[in-house]
């Protein structure tokens, strides 16, 4: 079989994606927490980095889990069962610390969800009572929930809308966790950058560890073009190699968001230029034929 061949592709949500990849020598050799860097194609040599949402090293492959935003996850999102992507280079990153610490609560929103899914399976296998709190704007965006019900000792779902599950942020039941008569022993925390920042300041008052994993500000995933860096207890670090997971509690996230908004102009007005030409390159085409 042809490297990096896509052997299953299923539409998680209107936007987010899951592609199951052959590519047996990262699925041999990954741990939870890492992640690969792709491309798409060659004459299209933007590498970008996703998450190990699952492996099997049987098989030979990897799970990736993608929500379509910019240039590169379009085309990606595009591919179908058959095609091949150009790169998959990895694993990459620091795996995730397991071991057995007694109660575990893992928090994922939205596209987070997917990374946490391999963290959440291996710290039940090292014998912790697991609890899963999964959250979403709506129903439709609440992912993996079934996979995470098969291992999970318990799954709370949250939806802003309350379209499913209990109403309201994931923050919540994380906060009657802390204050109950068996309060978690560590969290784990993957989701937007806003979210994961309540939850740490939802444990902090507690004195419980947090875990956080920073994947979704990664941009080259080598180190080099330093636009993942943030301040953790003072000290400057990158996510990509120095990560993706940090103690919760150092984090600086009011400054990591503040420096992620710096450039979404841009980044829509590249988005609405590819596009374009996009376009104009496909009515050509169809315009010589």
């Amino acid at each position: 079989m042809k490297p990096y061949t896509i052997l299953a592709k299923r539409q998680l949500s209107e936007n987010v994606f899951q592609m199951r990849v052959y590519a047996p020598l990262v699925a041999a050799a990954r741990k939870p927490g890492q992640f690969v860097l792709i491309s798409v194609d060659e004459d299209y040599g933007e590498r970008i980095p996703l998450t190990i949402a699952d492996a099997d090293a049987n098989e030979g492959s990897i799970t990736l889990v993608f929500q379509k935003v910019g240039f590169t996850t379009t085309k990606l999102s595009e591919l179908e069962v058959g095609d091949a992507l150009a790169v998959v280079f990895g694993p990459l990153g620091r795996p995730t610390r397991i071991e057995k610490v007694g109660r575990v609560a893992c928090v994922g929103g939205g596209i987070g969800i997917a990374p946490l899914n391999p963290i959440a399976r291996a710290l039940k296998d090292a014998g912790n009572h697991l609890t899963c709190i999964l959250g979403g704007r709506t129903k439709s965006l609440v992912i993996m929930e079934d996979l995470m019900r098969s291992y999970a000792d318990e799954v709370i779902v949250c939806t802003d809308d309350g379209s499913y599950g209990r109403k309201g942020v994931v923050t919540m039941p994380l906060k009657e966790l802390c204050e109950s008569a068996t309060p978690p022993d560590l969290v784990i925390s993957i989701g937007p950058p806003i979210m994961m920042k309540f939850c740490v300041e939802t444990v902090r008052p507690y004195n419980v560890p947090i875990v956080v994993s920073l994947n979704t500000i990664m941009v080259d995933g080598t180190g080099m073009c330093g636009g993942c860096r943030v301040n953790v207890g003072g000290q400057t670090k990158f996510v990509c190699v120095d990560g993706p997971e940090f103690d919760g509690l150092q984090v600086d996230f009011d400054g990591m968001m503040k420096r992620l908004g710096s450039f979404k102009p841009q980044e829509r007005r590249m988005m609405d230029h590819a596009c374009h030409l996009m376009n104009v390159a496909e009515q050509t085409a169809l315009a010589n034929k």
